[in-house]
């Protein structure tokens, strides 16, 4: 792999012949980008070379999609392509690679002449996170180009230190409100005492997406003191940004709100509904299980979903049947949502139908069937799961994405990755006695493809399962709980 990344560091004018179309060789790309992990980076590497920019740009964005560690230094030298899209597609695919030895490189990306190639080499750096490009950040926050500013804003919020909040906080007042908006929600990445009490007067910004990011904060902090001021708003503001205060209301969990939160559990539009279903949910207001409930077969199916997951939080033993309905639910997000209520009540009664979840089509119905399984401790469920694990990629797959209609909000699914890391966790939750080869075999064989990096990242569980704020195991920790007690490695072959 060193020739090939050799080869691709070559000069630009050092063409590579090809003589079909360029729409052909850009769709060759794709493909090639599609398919992930495995894909054979050779055909990107070497049209980092080729002499049309069009296809470089498109490798470059290719390398990326694939987060392709061997390609570093082929980009690195194409951040000095003479097309500044090369450049800048060059600086998004480093960023996707996220390698500290890329930080010096990108930071002297930020002095190119293209706004674009700034832009995208000061995004990269957030994912790079060195504290070493703090005092570079720092001299470009006044950059002309607010989408400069916007990311610098962003890398800040990830550095944290006392020089990034006071830097933040002189961007609280850019002319950009997109640039507002990310230094609100930058300052809210930091602990200090007094953080709510920055942003609460954003609720009342002219933007209205730097009024959703303070509520989003102020949800996030749990601040009280801004639950009179966001039932306020929730009466004035316009209907974009009504269910953040009400997402915010919910989360800080103030019964008070629960009178001004429950007309908007009816409003017309389904992502309101779903909004103050949940608000009502988590902040346990007397009668939200009678106020959801009729939300079971409402003719949305985000809001059906929604209804059903609540209910996991106020319901009780008496919704058995009718989360059991929702499991014949034609879309696959009420069936989801009433797997995750039925695990969340302790419904026992309710494992083996949702075993037979485990062979849905959609992966977040699977995902929510393999963590409820685990967590009613369904020992019927073992070798279903075990078959599973050997089926299921560490990495995962593409996404997908749930809509209502043209112009619908989308709800982004990454139930892909999360599924080989909830199978490992319901393993290990189930009754294993000591000894269990089946369990053990398959374990060994899932923890043999990774390596030590793979075991001490973060666990990817799904959200129910990590409370907002919470800190996941590692996936190597989820090893151990795992592993049947007593096993005799001459019975596994090792």
């Amino acid at each position: 792999m060193a020739s090939r990344v050799r080869r691709a560091k070559g000069a630009v004018d050092r063409a590579v012949r090809d003589d079909r179309p360029i729409a052909d060789r850009l769709a060759e790309i794709r493909k090639v980008a599609g398919e992930g992990p495995d894909a054979d980076p050779e055909l990107l590497l070497r049209t980092l070379s080729d002499s049309e920019p069009t296809l470089r740009q498109a490798a470059a964005w290719g390398l990326g999609a694939l987060k392709e560690v061997r390609a570093r230094t082929a980009l690195e030298a194409s951040l000095h392509d003479p097309v500044p899209g090369v450049r800048a597609a060059a600086a998004q695919a480093l960023g996707l690679i996220g390698r500290p030895e890329s930080r010096e490189p990108l930071e002297r990306a930020l002095d190119d002449p293209h706004s674009g190639v700034r832009s995208l080499s000061a995004w990269a750096l957030w994912s790079v996170g060195d504290d070493r490009t703090l005092p570079l950040l720092l001299k470009h926050r006044r950059d002309i180009e607010s989408n400069v500013r916007l990311w610098i804003a962003t890398v800040l919020g990830r550095l944290g230190g006392p020089t990034a909040y006071a830097a933040l906080l002189e961007m609280l007042s850019d002319s950009s409100d997109r640039v507002r908006r990310q230094a609100v929600l930058s300052v809210g990445r930091f602990d200090h005492e007094g953080v709510a009490e920055v942003v609460r007067p954003f609720l009342t910004d002219p933007a209205r997406r730097v009024r959703i990011a303070a509520a989003v904060v102020l949800g996030r902090k749990r601040d009280l003191a801004s639950v009179e001021v966001l039932m306020e708003r929730l009466q004035l503001d316009e209907p974009w940004v009504r269910p953040s205060i009400l997402v915010a209301l919910g989360r800080i969990g103030d019964p008070r709100a629960a009178a001004a939160v429950a007309p908007s559990v009816d409003d017309r539009a389904a992502w309101m509904r779903v909004c103050a279903i949940r608000a009502l949910a988590e902040m346990r207001a007397p009668g939200a299980a009678e106020a959801i409930r009729p939300h079971l077969t409402d003719p949305a199916w985000s809001v059906r979903g929604s209804a059903a997951e609540m209910l996991g939080i106020v319901g009780d033993a008496s919704d058995l049947g009718r989360l059991r309905e929702r499991l014949e639910d034609p879309h696959p997000w009420p069936r989801r949502g009433a797997i995750y209520a039925l695990a969340l009540l302790d419904l026992t009664e309710a494992a083996p139908r949702i075993r037979e979840e485990l062979r849905h089509p959609t992966p977040e119905v699977r995902l929510a069937a393999v963590w409820a399984l685990g967590r009613l401790r369904d020992d019927g469920a073992r070798e279903a799961l075990v078959t599973m694990l050997r089926q299921l990629h560490p990495s995962g797959g593409a996404g997908e994405s749930f809509a209502e209609g043209d112009g619908a909000v989308r709800l982004i699914s990454d139930a892909p990755s999360r599924l080989f890391d909830t199978a490992i966790q319901a393993i290990g939750r189930l009754r294993t006695g000591d000894g269990d080869v089946l369990v053990a075999r398959a374990l060994s064989e899932s923890r043999a493809a990774l390596d030590d990096d793979d075991l001490e990242r973060l666990a990817r569980l799904p959200g129910v399962e990590v409370p907002p704020g919470g800190v996941p195991p590692t996936l190597g920790q989820l090893f151990e709980a795992a592993w049947p007690a007593a096993t005799d490695e001459d019975e596994l072959g090792c």
